[in-house]
């Protein structure tokens, strides 16, 4: 009875022994695996979930399937015109394939360590192939304008909007096909590593101490550019309205004196009648009051003159007819 028991017992003993070295691993989501024994990788693991293992032998080496961030540190390197800039880059980046990582990295640490070199490298290349231009513009929309465009009247302002233009050097690819190009650069060693770089952005760009005047220089000229373009523009269609103010007022001045005379003519018509009319009715009365107005008016001048009372001016002051 003793031996089936010892049997059943050490049975027992290795199975609890077996579970307890563990010949299960799980899985999680955003997880993905790389069993190795004694040396040789055995098995990928890259769904979620529980597996197995031989235990005391195989080895579980776990990585992430997230986007993980890869942060450069910014780096001095000369322009196609040997203009010393300092280019910060971030990328972002997965692993592929976890059995070339393996083989390759092994740890997320030398992972960045990798990266690091042949990012910079691209980037580096990239940026030395490339003007000042290029890796600081990302269009040409400082040089497109269709507002002020649409409104050039005049071969002033012509000139004025080409001069700015000649002033601001064209974009032939810009920034962000420049981060392609890294991109495209970095990608081919990155795959030799297991891994994907999904996107390269320029995340900021620094200009050097000696680089700084000239360009905060070129861009006061720029600004000034753009500001004498908006005076002058400005002071033109100034001119255009006050002319053309002018031009309505002459014309509603000429219009309104054309319309005053006409009245004014009505008018002296109208009393000319009036005048007409009364004198028609009573004319020795008229001529009267015609003399008695005149006497008032002309008499203060002759204080100091001496004049004869035969004149038929004063008849009807001497005469109560008139006579």
């Amino acid at each position: 009875m003793k031996k089936p028991l010892i049997i059943i017992t050490a049975i027992f003993v290795i199975f609890f022994g077996f579970l307890v070295a563990g010949p299960l691993f799980v899985i999680n989501e955003g997880e993905q695996a790389v069993v190795v024994r004694l040396g040789q990788i055995v098995n990928v693991v890259t769904n979620a979930g529980l597996h197995v293992k031989i235990p005391f032998i195989d080895e579980v080496h776990r990585y992430s399937k997230k986007i993980m961030v890869w942060d450069g540190e910014a780096g001095r390197m000369p322009t196609a015109e040997r203009q010393f800039i300092f280019v910060d880059v971030t990328a972002r980046w997965r692993i592929t394939n976890p059995e070339t990582f393996h083989q390759a990295m092994k740890s997320n640490s030398e992972a960045y360590s990798k990266l690091s070199a042949v990012i910079n490298a691209a980037v580096f290349s990239v940026v030395t192939e490339n003007p000042l231009i290029e890796t600081v513009r990302n269009s040409n929309i400082i040089l497109e304008q269709p507002s002020e465009t649409e409104m050039v009247t005049d071969d002033f302002e012509a000139e004025i909007e080409a001069m700015i233009r000649a002033g601001n050097e064209p974009v032939t690819r810009g920034r962000q096909q420049l981060a392609n190009e890294m991109l495209a650069r970095s990608q081919p060693m990155a795959v030799s590593y297991g891994v994907e770089i999904i996107d390269v952005l320029t995340r900021q760009i620094r200009y050097s101490e000696e680089l700084t005047p000239s360009v905060y220089a070129r861009m006061i000229m720029e600004r000034n550019q753009m500001a004498t373009y908006h005076r002058s523009f400005g002071e033109g269609r100034k001119a255009e309205w006050l002319g053309r103010t002018e031009h309505e007022s002459r014309a509603l001045l000429s219009s309104a004196f054309h319309q005053a005379e006409a009245i004014r003519g009505v008018a002296d018509a109208e009393a000319t009648r009036i005048f007409a009319e009364a004198h028609n009715r009573n004319r020795e009365f008229f001529t009267f009051w015609r003399a008695i107005e005149s006497y008032r008016s002309t008499l203060s001048e002759f204080d100091r003159k001496i004049i004869s009372t035969d004149m038929d001016f004063f008849r009807y002051m001497f005469s109560a007819t008139g006579r």
